[in-house]
């Protein structure tokens, strides 16, 4: 933090922000506390979502291949307590009981991935197809759909086929692009009469960083300073391909959709009068949403990263940008190939200028960018580390995509909040209070005229957490992963999103506050239920491995007994 308390000062006077702000709204008022009762529009879907490896398990079973996250996560040392998601939720399995959770729920779509390993095991839809995955995915939207629940799918969701990393090199490789639109392709023969909402990539942003420059995630490569970029160009470009296939091939007769879902935190500047610091915060959400956006949207990357990242590259003594760059036909076949924008958010940060040296040795996606991030200690932060609760700044980046992209359709496909708990706890009055503020944020933003389409809260069941493993949840509905059944309890949670979605918004404060008490009422008595559980669990591995033992020790002890009188006789 600065000295003088800039953060603090900046969260009162709230903060000019000059990103080309659309003329009806403005970036100045300060409406941090506000709460705004109304509905939303006729028609607005509501969903909650969740993907493959996260939630899926059966790993290794009905012809699935190996996934980059199979091979990541049995590595020793990637995942938090080793942990994997080769059971997970046992989602496979249980694909009758959960969307009996999401009618329950009164949802109106689901969002879900399909395992590419599990249709394609190599990933080279030439090598075989695997008929049982396909029916699996089958029997889901079939079961989605008696229930009156939009199937919204996602083609990549981070699993990509091992075969494909060993033997290209993954996103690295130009070639992805090739197999991705085959992959997606398929999908769209066997199961598009049904799915007309396509996404093809989930969080781009986190595979090219985090699994190619970082290393954090599947594969786990550090290629500091290249990977991320050369990740990223592949993704743009096979998300183009499948679009234009779509669009040529399936659209005339299946009448859907293709979009993307790109994450991004929303960036405010710390200091209001500080040019730099105004600079900084457009250009964090440009390094990070905008990397993706403006390709599709306007045909190329954002200014400020081709300015920043060439110039860096040439200070590192290289002949050409380490960001790489579009040909004329390329910039054109990729512009426009959005029919609609995914947006995931969770959290803010106030954002400052800061110079970082540009040495070869020291590139990196971070320092390309020339900013420090900072938070409010005020913020609430219940679970992952990164995750503070800022619901304002959800409506300001929402009206960033308005300004930057044309008002596109938009569908909030991620929103939602963790919490680290060793024990059991399914009165979740923060995650609550999260959901609460963060969708009267984005009512507030169609207000202004955002032209959000859906939104879906993430996620409906705790699972796999990627590096994380199970050690932080997501879930609208607790799973024991101590028990083999993996059984799902409601939260409180449950309750307070089913009232927001069967009264479509927020009609009235007396009502919106007599529905958090009774969630709250209702999970206190299921709590002390599922309190009571790890005991009977652990009752069970007594009946299993101390009773026997007791009973070894019994025997051993009269045995002991007998010889010792038998000694006294003699």
């Amino acid at each position: 933090m600065r000295p003088g308390g800039a953060v603090s000062v900046c969260h009162v006077l709230m903060l000019v922000l000059c990103l080309s702000a659309a003329e009806d709204f403005d970036w100045t008022k300060d409406e941090h506390g506000s709460f705004y009762y109304g509905t939303f529009p006729a028609g607005f879907s509501w969903g909650a979502g969740g993907s493959a490896y996260q939630t899926e398990g059966a790993w290794d079973k009905d012809g699935k291949g190996l996934s980059i996250w199979d091979v990541f996560s049995h590595k020793k040392g990637k995942i938090l307590l080793n942990e994997t998601g080769d059971s997970s939720c046992e989602g496979y399995y249980k694909v009758k009981d959960d969307v009996s959770l999401m009618k329950e729920l009164m949802l109106n779509h689901y969002i879900f991935s399909i395992s590419w390993p599990r249709i394609i095991p190599t990933g080279i839809k030439s090598d075989h197809i695997n008929e049982r995955g396909i029916q699996y995915y089958d029997q889901l939207i079939n079961q989605l759909l008696e229930n009156k629940i939009t199937p919204i799918v996602t083609l990549y969701h981070w699993d990509l086929p091992q075969v494909l990393q060993e033997k290209y090199g993954g996103w690295q490789n130009i070639s992805m692009v090739n197999h991705f639109n085959e992959f997606a392709n398929l999908c769209f023969e066997r199961f598009g009469n049904r799915v007309k909402h396509w996404i093809t990539f989930s969080n781009p942003w986190s595979v090219a960083v985090e699994g190619y420059e970082t290393g954090e995630h599947a594969p786990g490569l550090k290629l500091r300073g290249t990977g991320a970029y050369r990740a990223a160009h592949h993704i743009i470009k096979a998300h183009a391909k499948v679009w234009h296939t779509y669009d040529t091939q399936w659209r005339g007769k299946q009448r859907g959709l293709v979009g993307i879902s790109l994450s991004g935190d929303w960036g405010e500047p710390v200091d209001i009068s500080n040019q730099r610091d105004i600079e900084a915060a457009e250009r964090y959400v440009q390094f990070c949403l905008g990397w993706f956006a403006t390709p599709i949207f306007h045909g190329d990357y954002p200014q400020v990263m081709k300015d920043f990242v060439g110039r860096k590259s040439a200070q590192q003594g290289l002949g050409t940008s380490r960001l790489p760059s579009f040909s004329p036909q390329e910039k054109s076949y990729i512009k426009g190939t959005c029919d609609f924008l995914g947006i995931g958010h969770f959290t803010t940060r106030y954002i400052t200028h800061k110079n970082n040296p540009s040495g070869r040795s020291s590139s990196s996606f971070f320092t390309d960018r020339d900013v420090a991030e900072l938070v409010d200690p005020r913020w609430p932060d219940p679970g992952s580390e990164w995750l503070y609760s800022v619901p304002w700044g959800f409506r300001r980046m929402l009206n960033f995509v308005k300004t930057q992209y044309g008002n596109p359709a938009v569908y909030v496909t991620e929103n939602g909040v963790s919490e680290k708990m060793l024990c059991t706890e399914l009165c979740d009055e923060w995650r609550i209070q999260y959901f609460k503020d963060y969708i009267n944020e984005m009512l507030k933003a169609i207000k202004d005229g955002v032209n959000v389409k859906g939104y879906t809260a993430w996620s409906l069941l705790d699972k796999f957490e990627w590096d994380e493993g199970y050690s932080e949840r997501f879930g609208l509905y607790y799973v024991d992963f101590r028990n083999k059944n993996k059984p799902r309890y409601p939260k409180a949670s449950v309750q307070f999103y089913k009232q927001v979605i069967s009264s479509n918004g927020f009609p009235n404060q007396r009502e919106v506050e007599n529905w958090k008490r009774k969630a709250v009422e209702t999970c206190s008595s299921s709590n002390q239920l599922l309190a009571a559980d790890p005991l009977t669990s652990h009752m069970e591995m007594v009946t299993e491995i101390v009773v026997p033992t007791v009973c070894t020790l019994s025997i051993l002890l009269s045995a002991v007994f007998l010889m010792f009188l038998l000694r006294r006789r003699n």
